[in-house]
């Protein structure tokens, strides 16, 4: 075995192109994504967003390539995001995941219009979470990218990447999701975000998240994680910089989920660049 033993998975991106038969797609006389007539579309109340320690959350991903946030939603509002798994209407396509072999589980990709509050995690934390970008795209000497979420749209549109990449995963017992990076195309924004939406040893047990890093010419090493209900997970899409001889190396961050043992296990992933 090397130290590079993992298995290279495509991104969840990837996983299910469209029109496999375990797509889930809504029937033909709902629009994928169709937000219900009653939903409402003003502000969404996500002030835990105006009191991150974005210094602190910097300084972690920097040393991790992970940072756990406070809490940023509330109970109410996990259990609202939770509740929409079962509106198929809302999604443009679902895989499940033993079909390909990615692990046990199923996973939903938003259409648009995105939920309010998806729409706004994905919004506000983009610009603080883009000044990250920049610098360790400076690191690596790599493009920059925009200061605004709906730039970084446009950017991605110009590469044919136009589907909405946000999605809700269920886990029930049993389900675990193998190492994988959530890659959709030529423009990949480096960072993404995960909302637990379930009380652990609660509404489930077991299912970790787990992260391995792969360091230039040394073993892998794990990472596992435990957030709380409503608490965020900031981590590497794919690449990170870390100090090196010659100044920074590119690091490669996997993450997954171990086995749940009983219960069920929702999460919210915000990734913030479109798909192919």
């Amino acid at each position: 075995m090397t130290p590079y033993d993992e298995p290279t998975l495509p991104g969840l991106g990837e996983r299910a192109p469209a029109g496999r038969p375990d797509s889930g797609q809504a029937p033909a006389h709902k629009a994928p994504g169709q937000a219900p007539a009653h939903e409402a579309s003003g502000p969404v109340d996500v002030s835990a967003l105006d009191t991150l320690d974005w210094p602190a959350l910097t300084a972690e991903l920097d040393t991790e390539g992970v940072a756990l946030t406070p809490p940023l939603l509330t109970p109410e509002q996990c259990a609202e995001v939770r509740a929409l798994f079962d509106e198929p209407e809302r999604f443009r396509s679902t895989v499940t995941m033993s079909a390909h072999r990615f692990g046990e589980g199923r996973y939903r990709y938003f259409g648009h219009p995105l939920p309010p509050l998806v729409r706004t995690l994905r919004e506000r934390l983009y610009p603080p979470l883009a000044q990250i970008a920049n610098t360790w795209a400076d690191r690596l000497g790599e493009p920059r990218f925009p200061l605004e979420h709906s730039e970084l749209i446009a950017a991605c549109a110009a590469e044919g990447q136009h589907r909405p990449t946000p999605l809700l995963l269920r886990y029930e017992k049993g389900g675990y999701n193998c190492l994988h990076q959530d890659v959709y195309g030529a423009l990949t924004f480096p960072l993404q975000l995960a909302v637990l939406l379930d009380r652990p040893d609660v509404d489930f047990t077991g299912g970790e998240s787990v992260f391995v890093e792969q360091r230039p010419r040394a073993q892998s090493r794990p990472l596992v994680r435990r957030p709380v209900q409503g608490q965020g997970m900031i981590f590497a899409v794919r690449n990170r910089p870390v100090p090196s001889a010659r100044g920074f190396s590119r690091v490669a961050l996997r993450h997954g989920v171990s086995a749940v043992h009983d219960g069920q296990r929702h999460v919210l992933g915000v990734i913030f660049h479109d798909a192919l």
